[in-house]
């Protein structure tokens, strides 16, 4: 079959047909590049880059995508996830804390942003006569030690009970960390 010649007119059409299936290919592969690139920055969750300034290390709600969001574990019942805060990154004096020292208060803090409230959470209504204690969006206090800690990429989060919530605040800031 080496030696078989083909009219140029269905030589030109194989060469056309070959030359369409190739860009169809490289298409559908760059298609394919694109949604795993954009599948990898939308999967991951850092906690890191809804904090405001480095310094600062507030935390500022409105930089929370929603992806991410959605991505968090959804409470059952009564629970109420929290994302802890904490704190800024040097003194007011203007010393660098460590990175271990920045940890060790994030794990003690005290204060926290409400991400998501369970279907239950503030329902019964003997337990909670005024209504619920708070909503998503608040700050809240909490005990030192409340609620179940578990780490994603950027820092960890807590899941607390509905009663565990100890205040609202309305600046975390407010309160002192130590």
């Amino acid at each position: 079959m080496s030696g078989l010649i083909l009219p140029t007119h269905v030589a030109e059409a194989l060469e056309k047909q070959k030359n369409e299936a190739a860009d169809k290919a490289k298409k559908v592969s760059k298609k394919v590049e694109e949604k795993v690139e954009e599948t990898e920055e939308t999967s991951a969750i850092d906690v890191s880059s809804m904090y405001v300034k480095e310094e600062e290390r507030v935390l500022d709600p409105s930089r929370l995508p929603q992806t991410t969001l959605e991505r968090m574990p959804q409470p059952t019942g009564w629970r109420i996830l929290i994302l802890p805060y904490r704190g800024s990154k040097q003194t007011k004096g203007g010393v660098l804390l460590a990175d271990e020292t920045i940890e060790r208060n994030t794990l003690a803090t005290v204060v926290g942003y409400v991400l998501k409230v369970g279907p239950e959470a503030y329902a019964d209504q003997t337990k909670f006569p005024t209504g619920p204690w708070c909503k998503k969006g608040d700050w809240v206090m909490i005990g030192r030690y409340a609620g179940t800690r578990f780490r994603i990429e950027g820092g960890e989060v807590r899941i607390i009970n509905d009663d565990e919530v100890i205040a609202t605040i309305s600046d975390p800031a407010d309160v002192l960390h130590v």
